[in-house]
């Protein structure tokens, strides 16, 4: 038997009134996903354990099955291990955003959707102005980058600026847990406010103005940790090896943490422009090669943030077509049995524009199990899965059966 988890991140909506009061599932047009409905086990799974923030890395890291609570070690190094970068004993890895900031309040989480070249002309001013000894910038893809710090204390609490859209920053800078930590908080929120001054004038966001594009005129550093410690997917689903295919450094870096080979798609870009007939040639050929395929698409969650309807819905249909269609077909006809789970994260309700801790819909079509009487992919159709609710590593439990 052979595995394949096709994701689309932050899928999982609200009821809205412009789409008859249904959610983007119920609403768009899924043909693919509402066949697999059919034909496999539907259920709802809850993904954020209390305690946690519904982030993406929380989400994605307990969908492979992994318990956060011993497990999870900040963002940071998750994206440091999809860059190559290694984390030094005694050092400690933080995302850091590109933001956009706009009288005094964060206008947006991503500067605009950065592109990657320009972001790059940025951090290298960062490093060149504020690294030293205790800070090094390095620079990622888009918005997304790394900040690592020497010495530094995790018990910090830090706001993802995807949460705050319109807050004034100075509100929710960071704050030290314990009194040992305040140092660490104090030094990261006056980096917070030199990088200001530092990009205000950069080349990069004068160009950017006067094109009319929101400027990156901030970075935002949140979810720090350390050197993480996971065991491998396949030391313990007995897999022979393991593939993850995604456009965002995070989701790449689980799969380093979990021993899968991280497969790059020419143009997958994270956005609803992505390459998704690539990744779905990538995931046929990682399947004749591999056991085990974690097929990521960030398109639906970067919908969602913006609180385009209309968006998310087209990026749900895509996604079905373009991605979940083609590997369905082929998979279907192969000798070896495979078996096929499709599912969100996190919702990433257009109304709200950030994550919330909602259970989301899966479905899991094994061509050797027998199916329930769901017939559509939906929140409402799966919570009448023959699944039922389950909660954290069960899914992937399940998903070995």
């Amino acid at each position: 038997m052979k595995y394949i988890i096709i994701l689309g991140d932050g899928m999982a909506d609200e009821p809205i009134a412009e789409l008859a009061g249904k959610t983007p599932l119920q609403y768009a047009q899924t043909p693919a996903m509402d066949e697999i409905a059919r034909l496999g086990v539907s259920g709802m799974l809850s993904t954020v354990p209390e305690g946690f923030i519904p982030g993406s890395e929380i989400a994605n890291m307990v969908v492979l099955g992994y318990d956060v609570r011993k497990e999870f070690e900040g963002r940071g190094s998750l994206e440091a291990a999809s860059m190559g970068v290694a984390i030094a004993d005694g050092e400690m890895a933080i995302r850091c955003n590109l933001i956009c900031i706009e009288n005094g309040r964060i206008k947006n989480h991503s500067a605009g959707h950065i592109s990657t070249a320009e972001a790059e002309a940025l951090i290298a001013a960062l490093q060149k102005e504020l690294g030293n000894d205790v800070f090094t910038f390095r620079s990622g893809v888009s918005y997304r980058h790394l900040l690592l710090m020497k010495g530094g204390d995790k018990r910090i609490l830090c706001t993802p600026p995807h949460d705050v859209p319109g807050t004034p920053f100075a509100d929710v800078m960071i704050k030290p847990e314990t009194e040992e930590a305040k140092l660490t908080a104090d030094r990261l929120n006056q980096l917070i406010l030199d990088s200001q001054r530092i990009l205000e004038h950069h080349p990069v966001n004068i160009a950017r103005r006067e094109a009319g594009k929101d400027p990156a005129n901030s970075i935002w550093p949140w979810s720090a940790g350390y050197r993480p410690k996971m065991r491998t997917l396949t030391e313990r689903y007995h897999l022979n090896s393991g593939a993850v295919i995604s456009a965002v450094d995070l989701i790449k870096g689980i799969g380093v943490y979990a021993g899968l080979e991280s497969i790059a798609v020419e143009g997958a870009t994270g956005l609803f422009d992505t390459n998704y007939e690539g990744k779905a040639a990538a995931a046929i050929e990682a399947l004749r090669k591999h056991d085990f395929v974690f097929l990521h698409v960030e398109a639906s969650d970067e919908a969602g943030h913006e609180g385009n309807v209309d968006l998310k819905v087209k990026t749900i249909e895509n996604l079905d077509a373009r991605i979940v269609r083609p590997v369905f077909e082929e998979v279907r006809s192969w000798s070896e049995p495979v078996t096929i789970a499709v599912l969100p994260d996190h919702p990433t309700p257009c109304r709200l524009k950030t994550h919330t801790r909602e259970a989301v819909p899966f479905v899991i079509y094994n061509p050797t199990r027998n199916p329930d009487n769901v017939t559509h992919y939906s929140e409402a159709d799966a919570k009448q899965g023959g699944y039922g609710l389950l909660v954290g590593e069960e899914f992937m439990q399940r998903l070995m059966e």
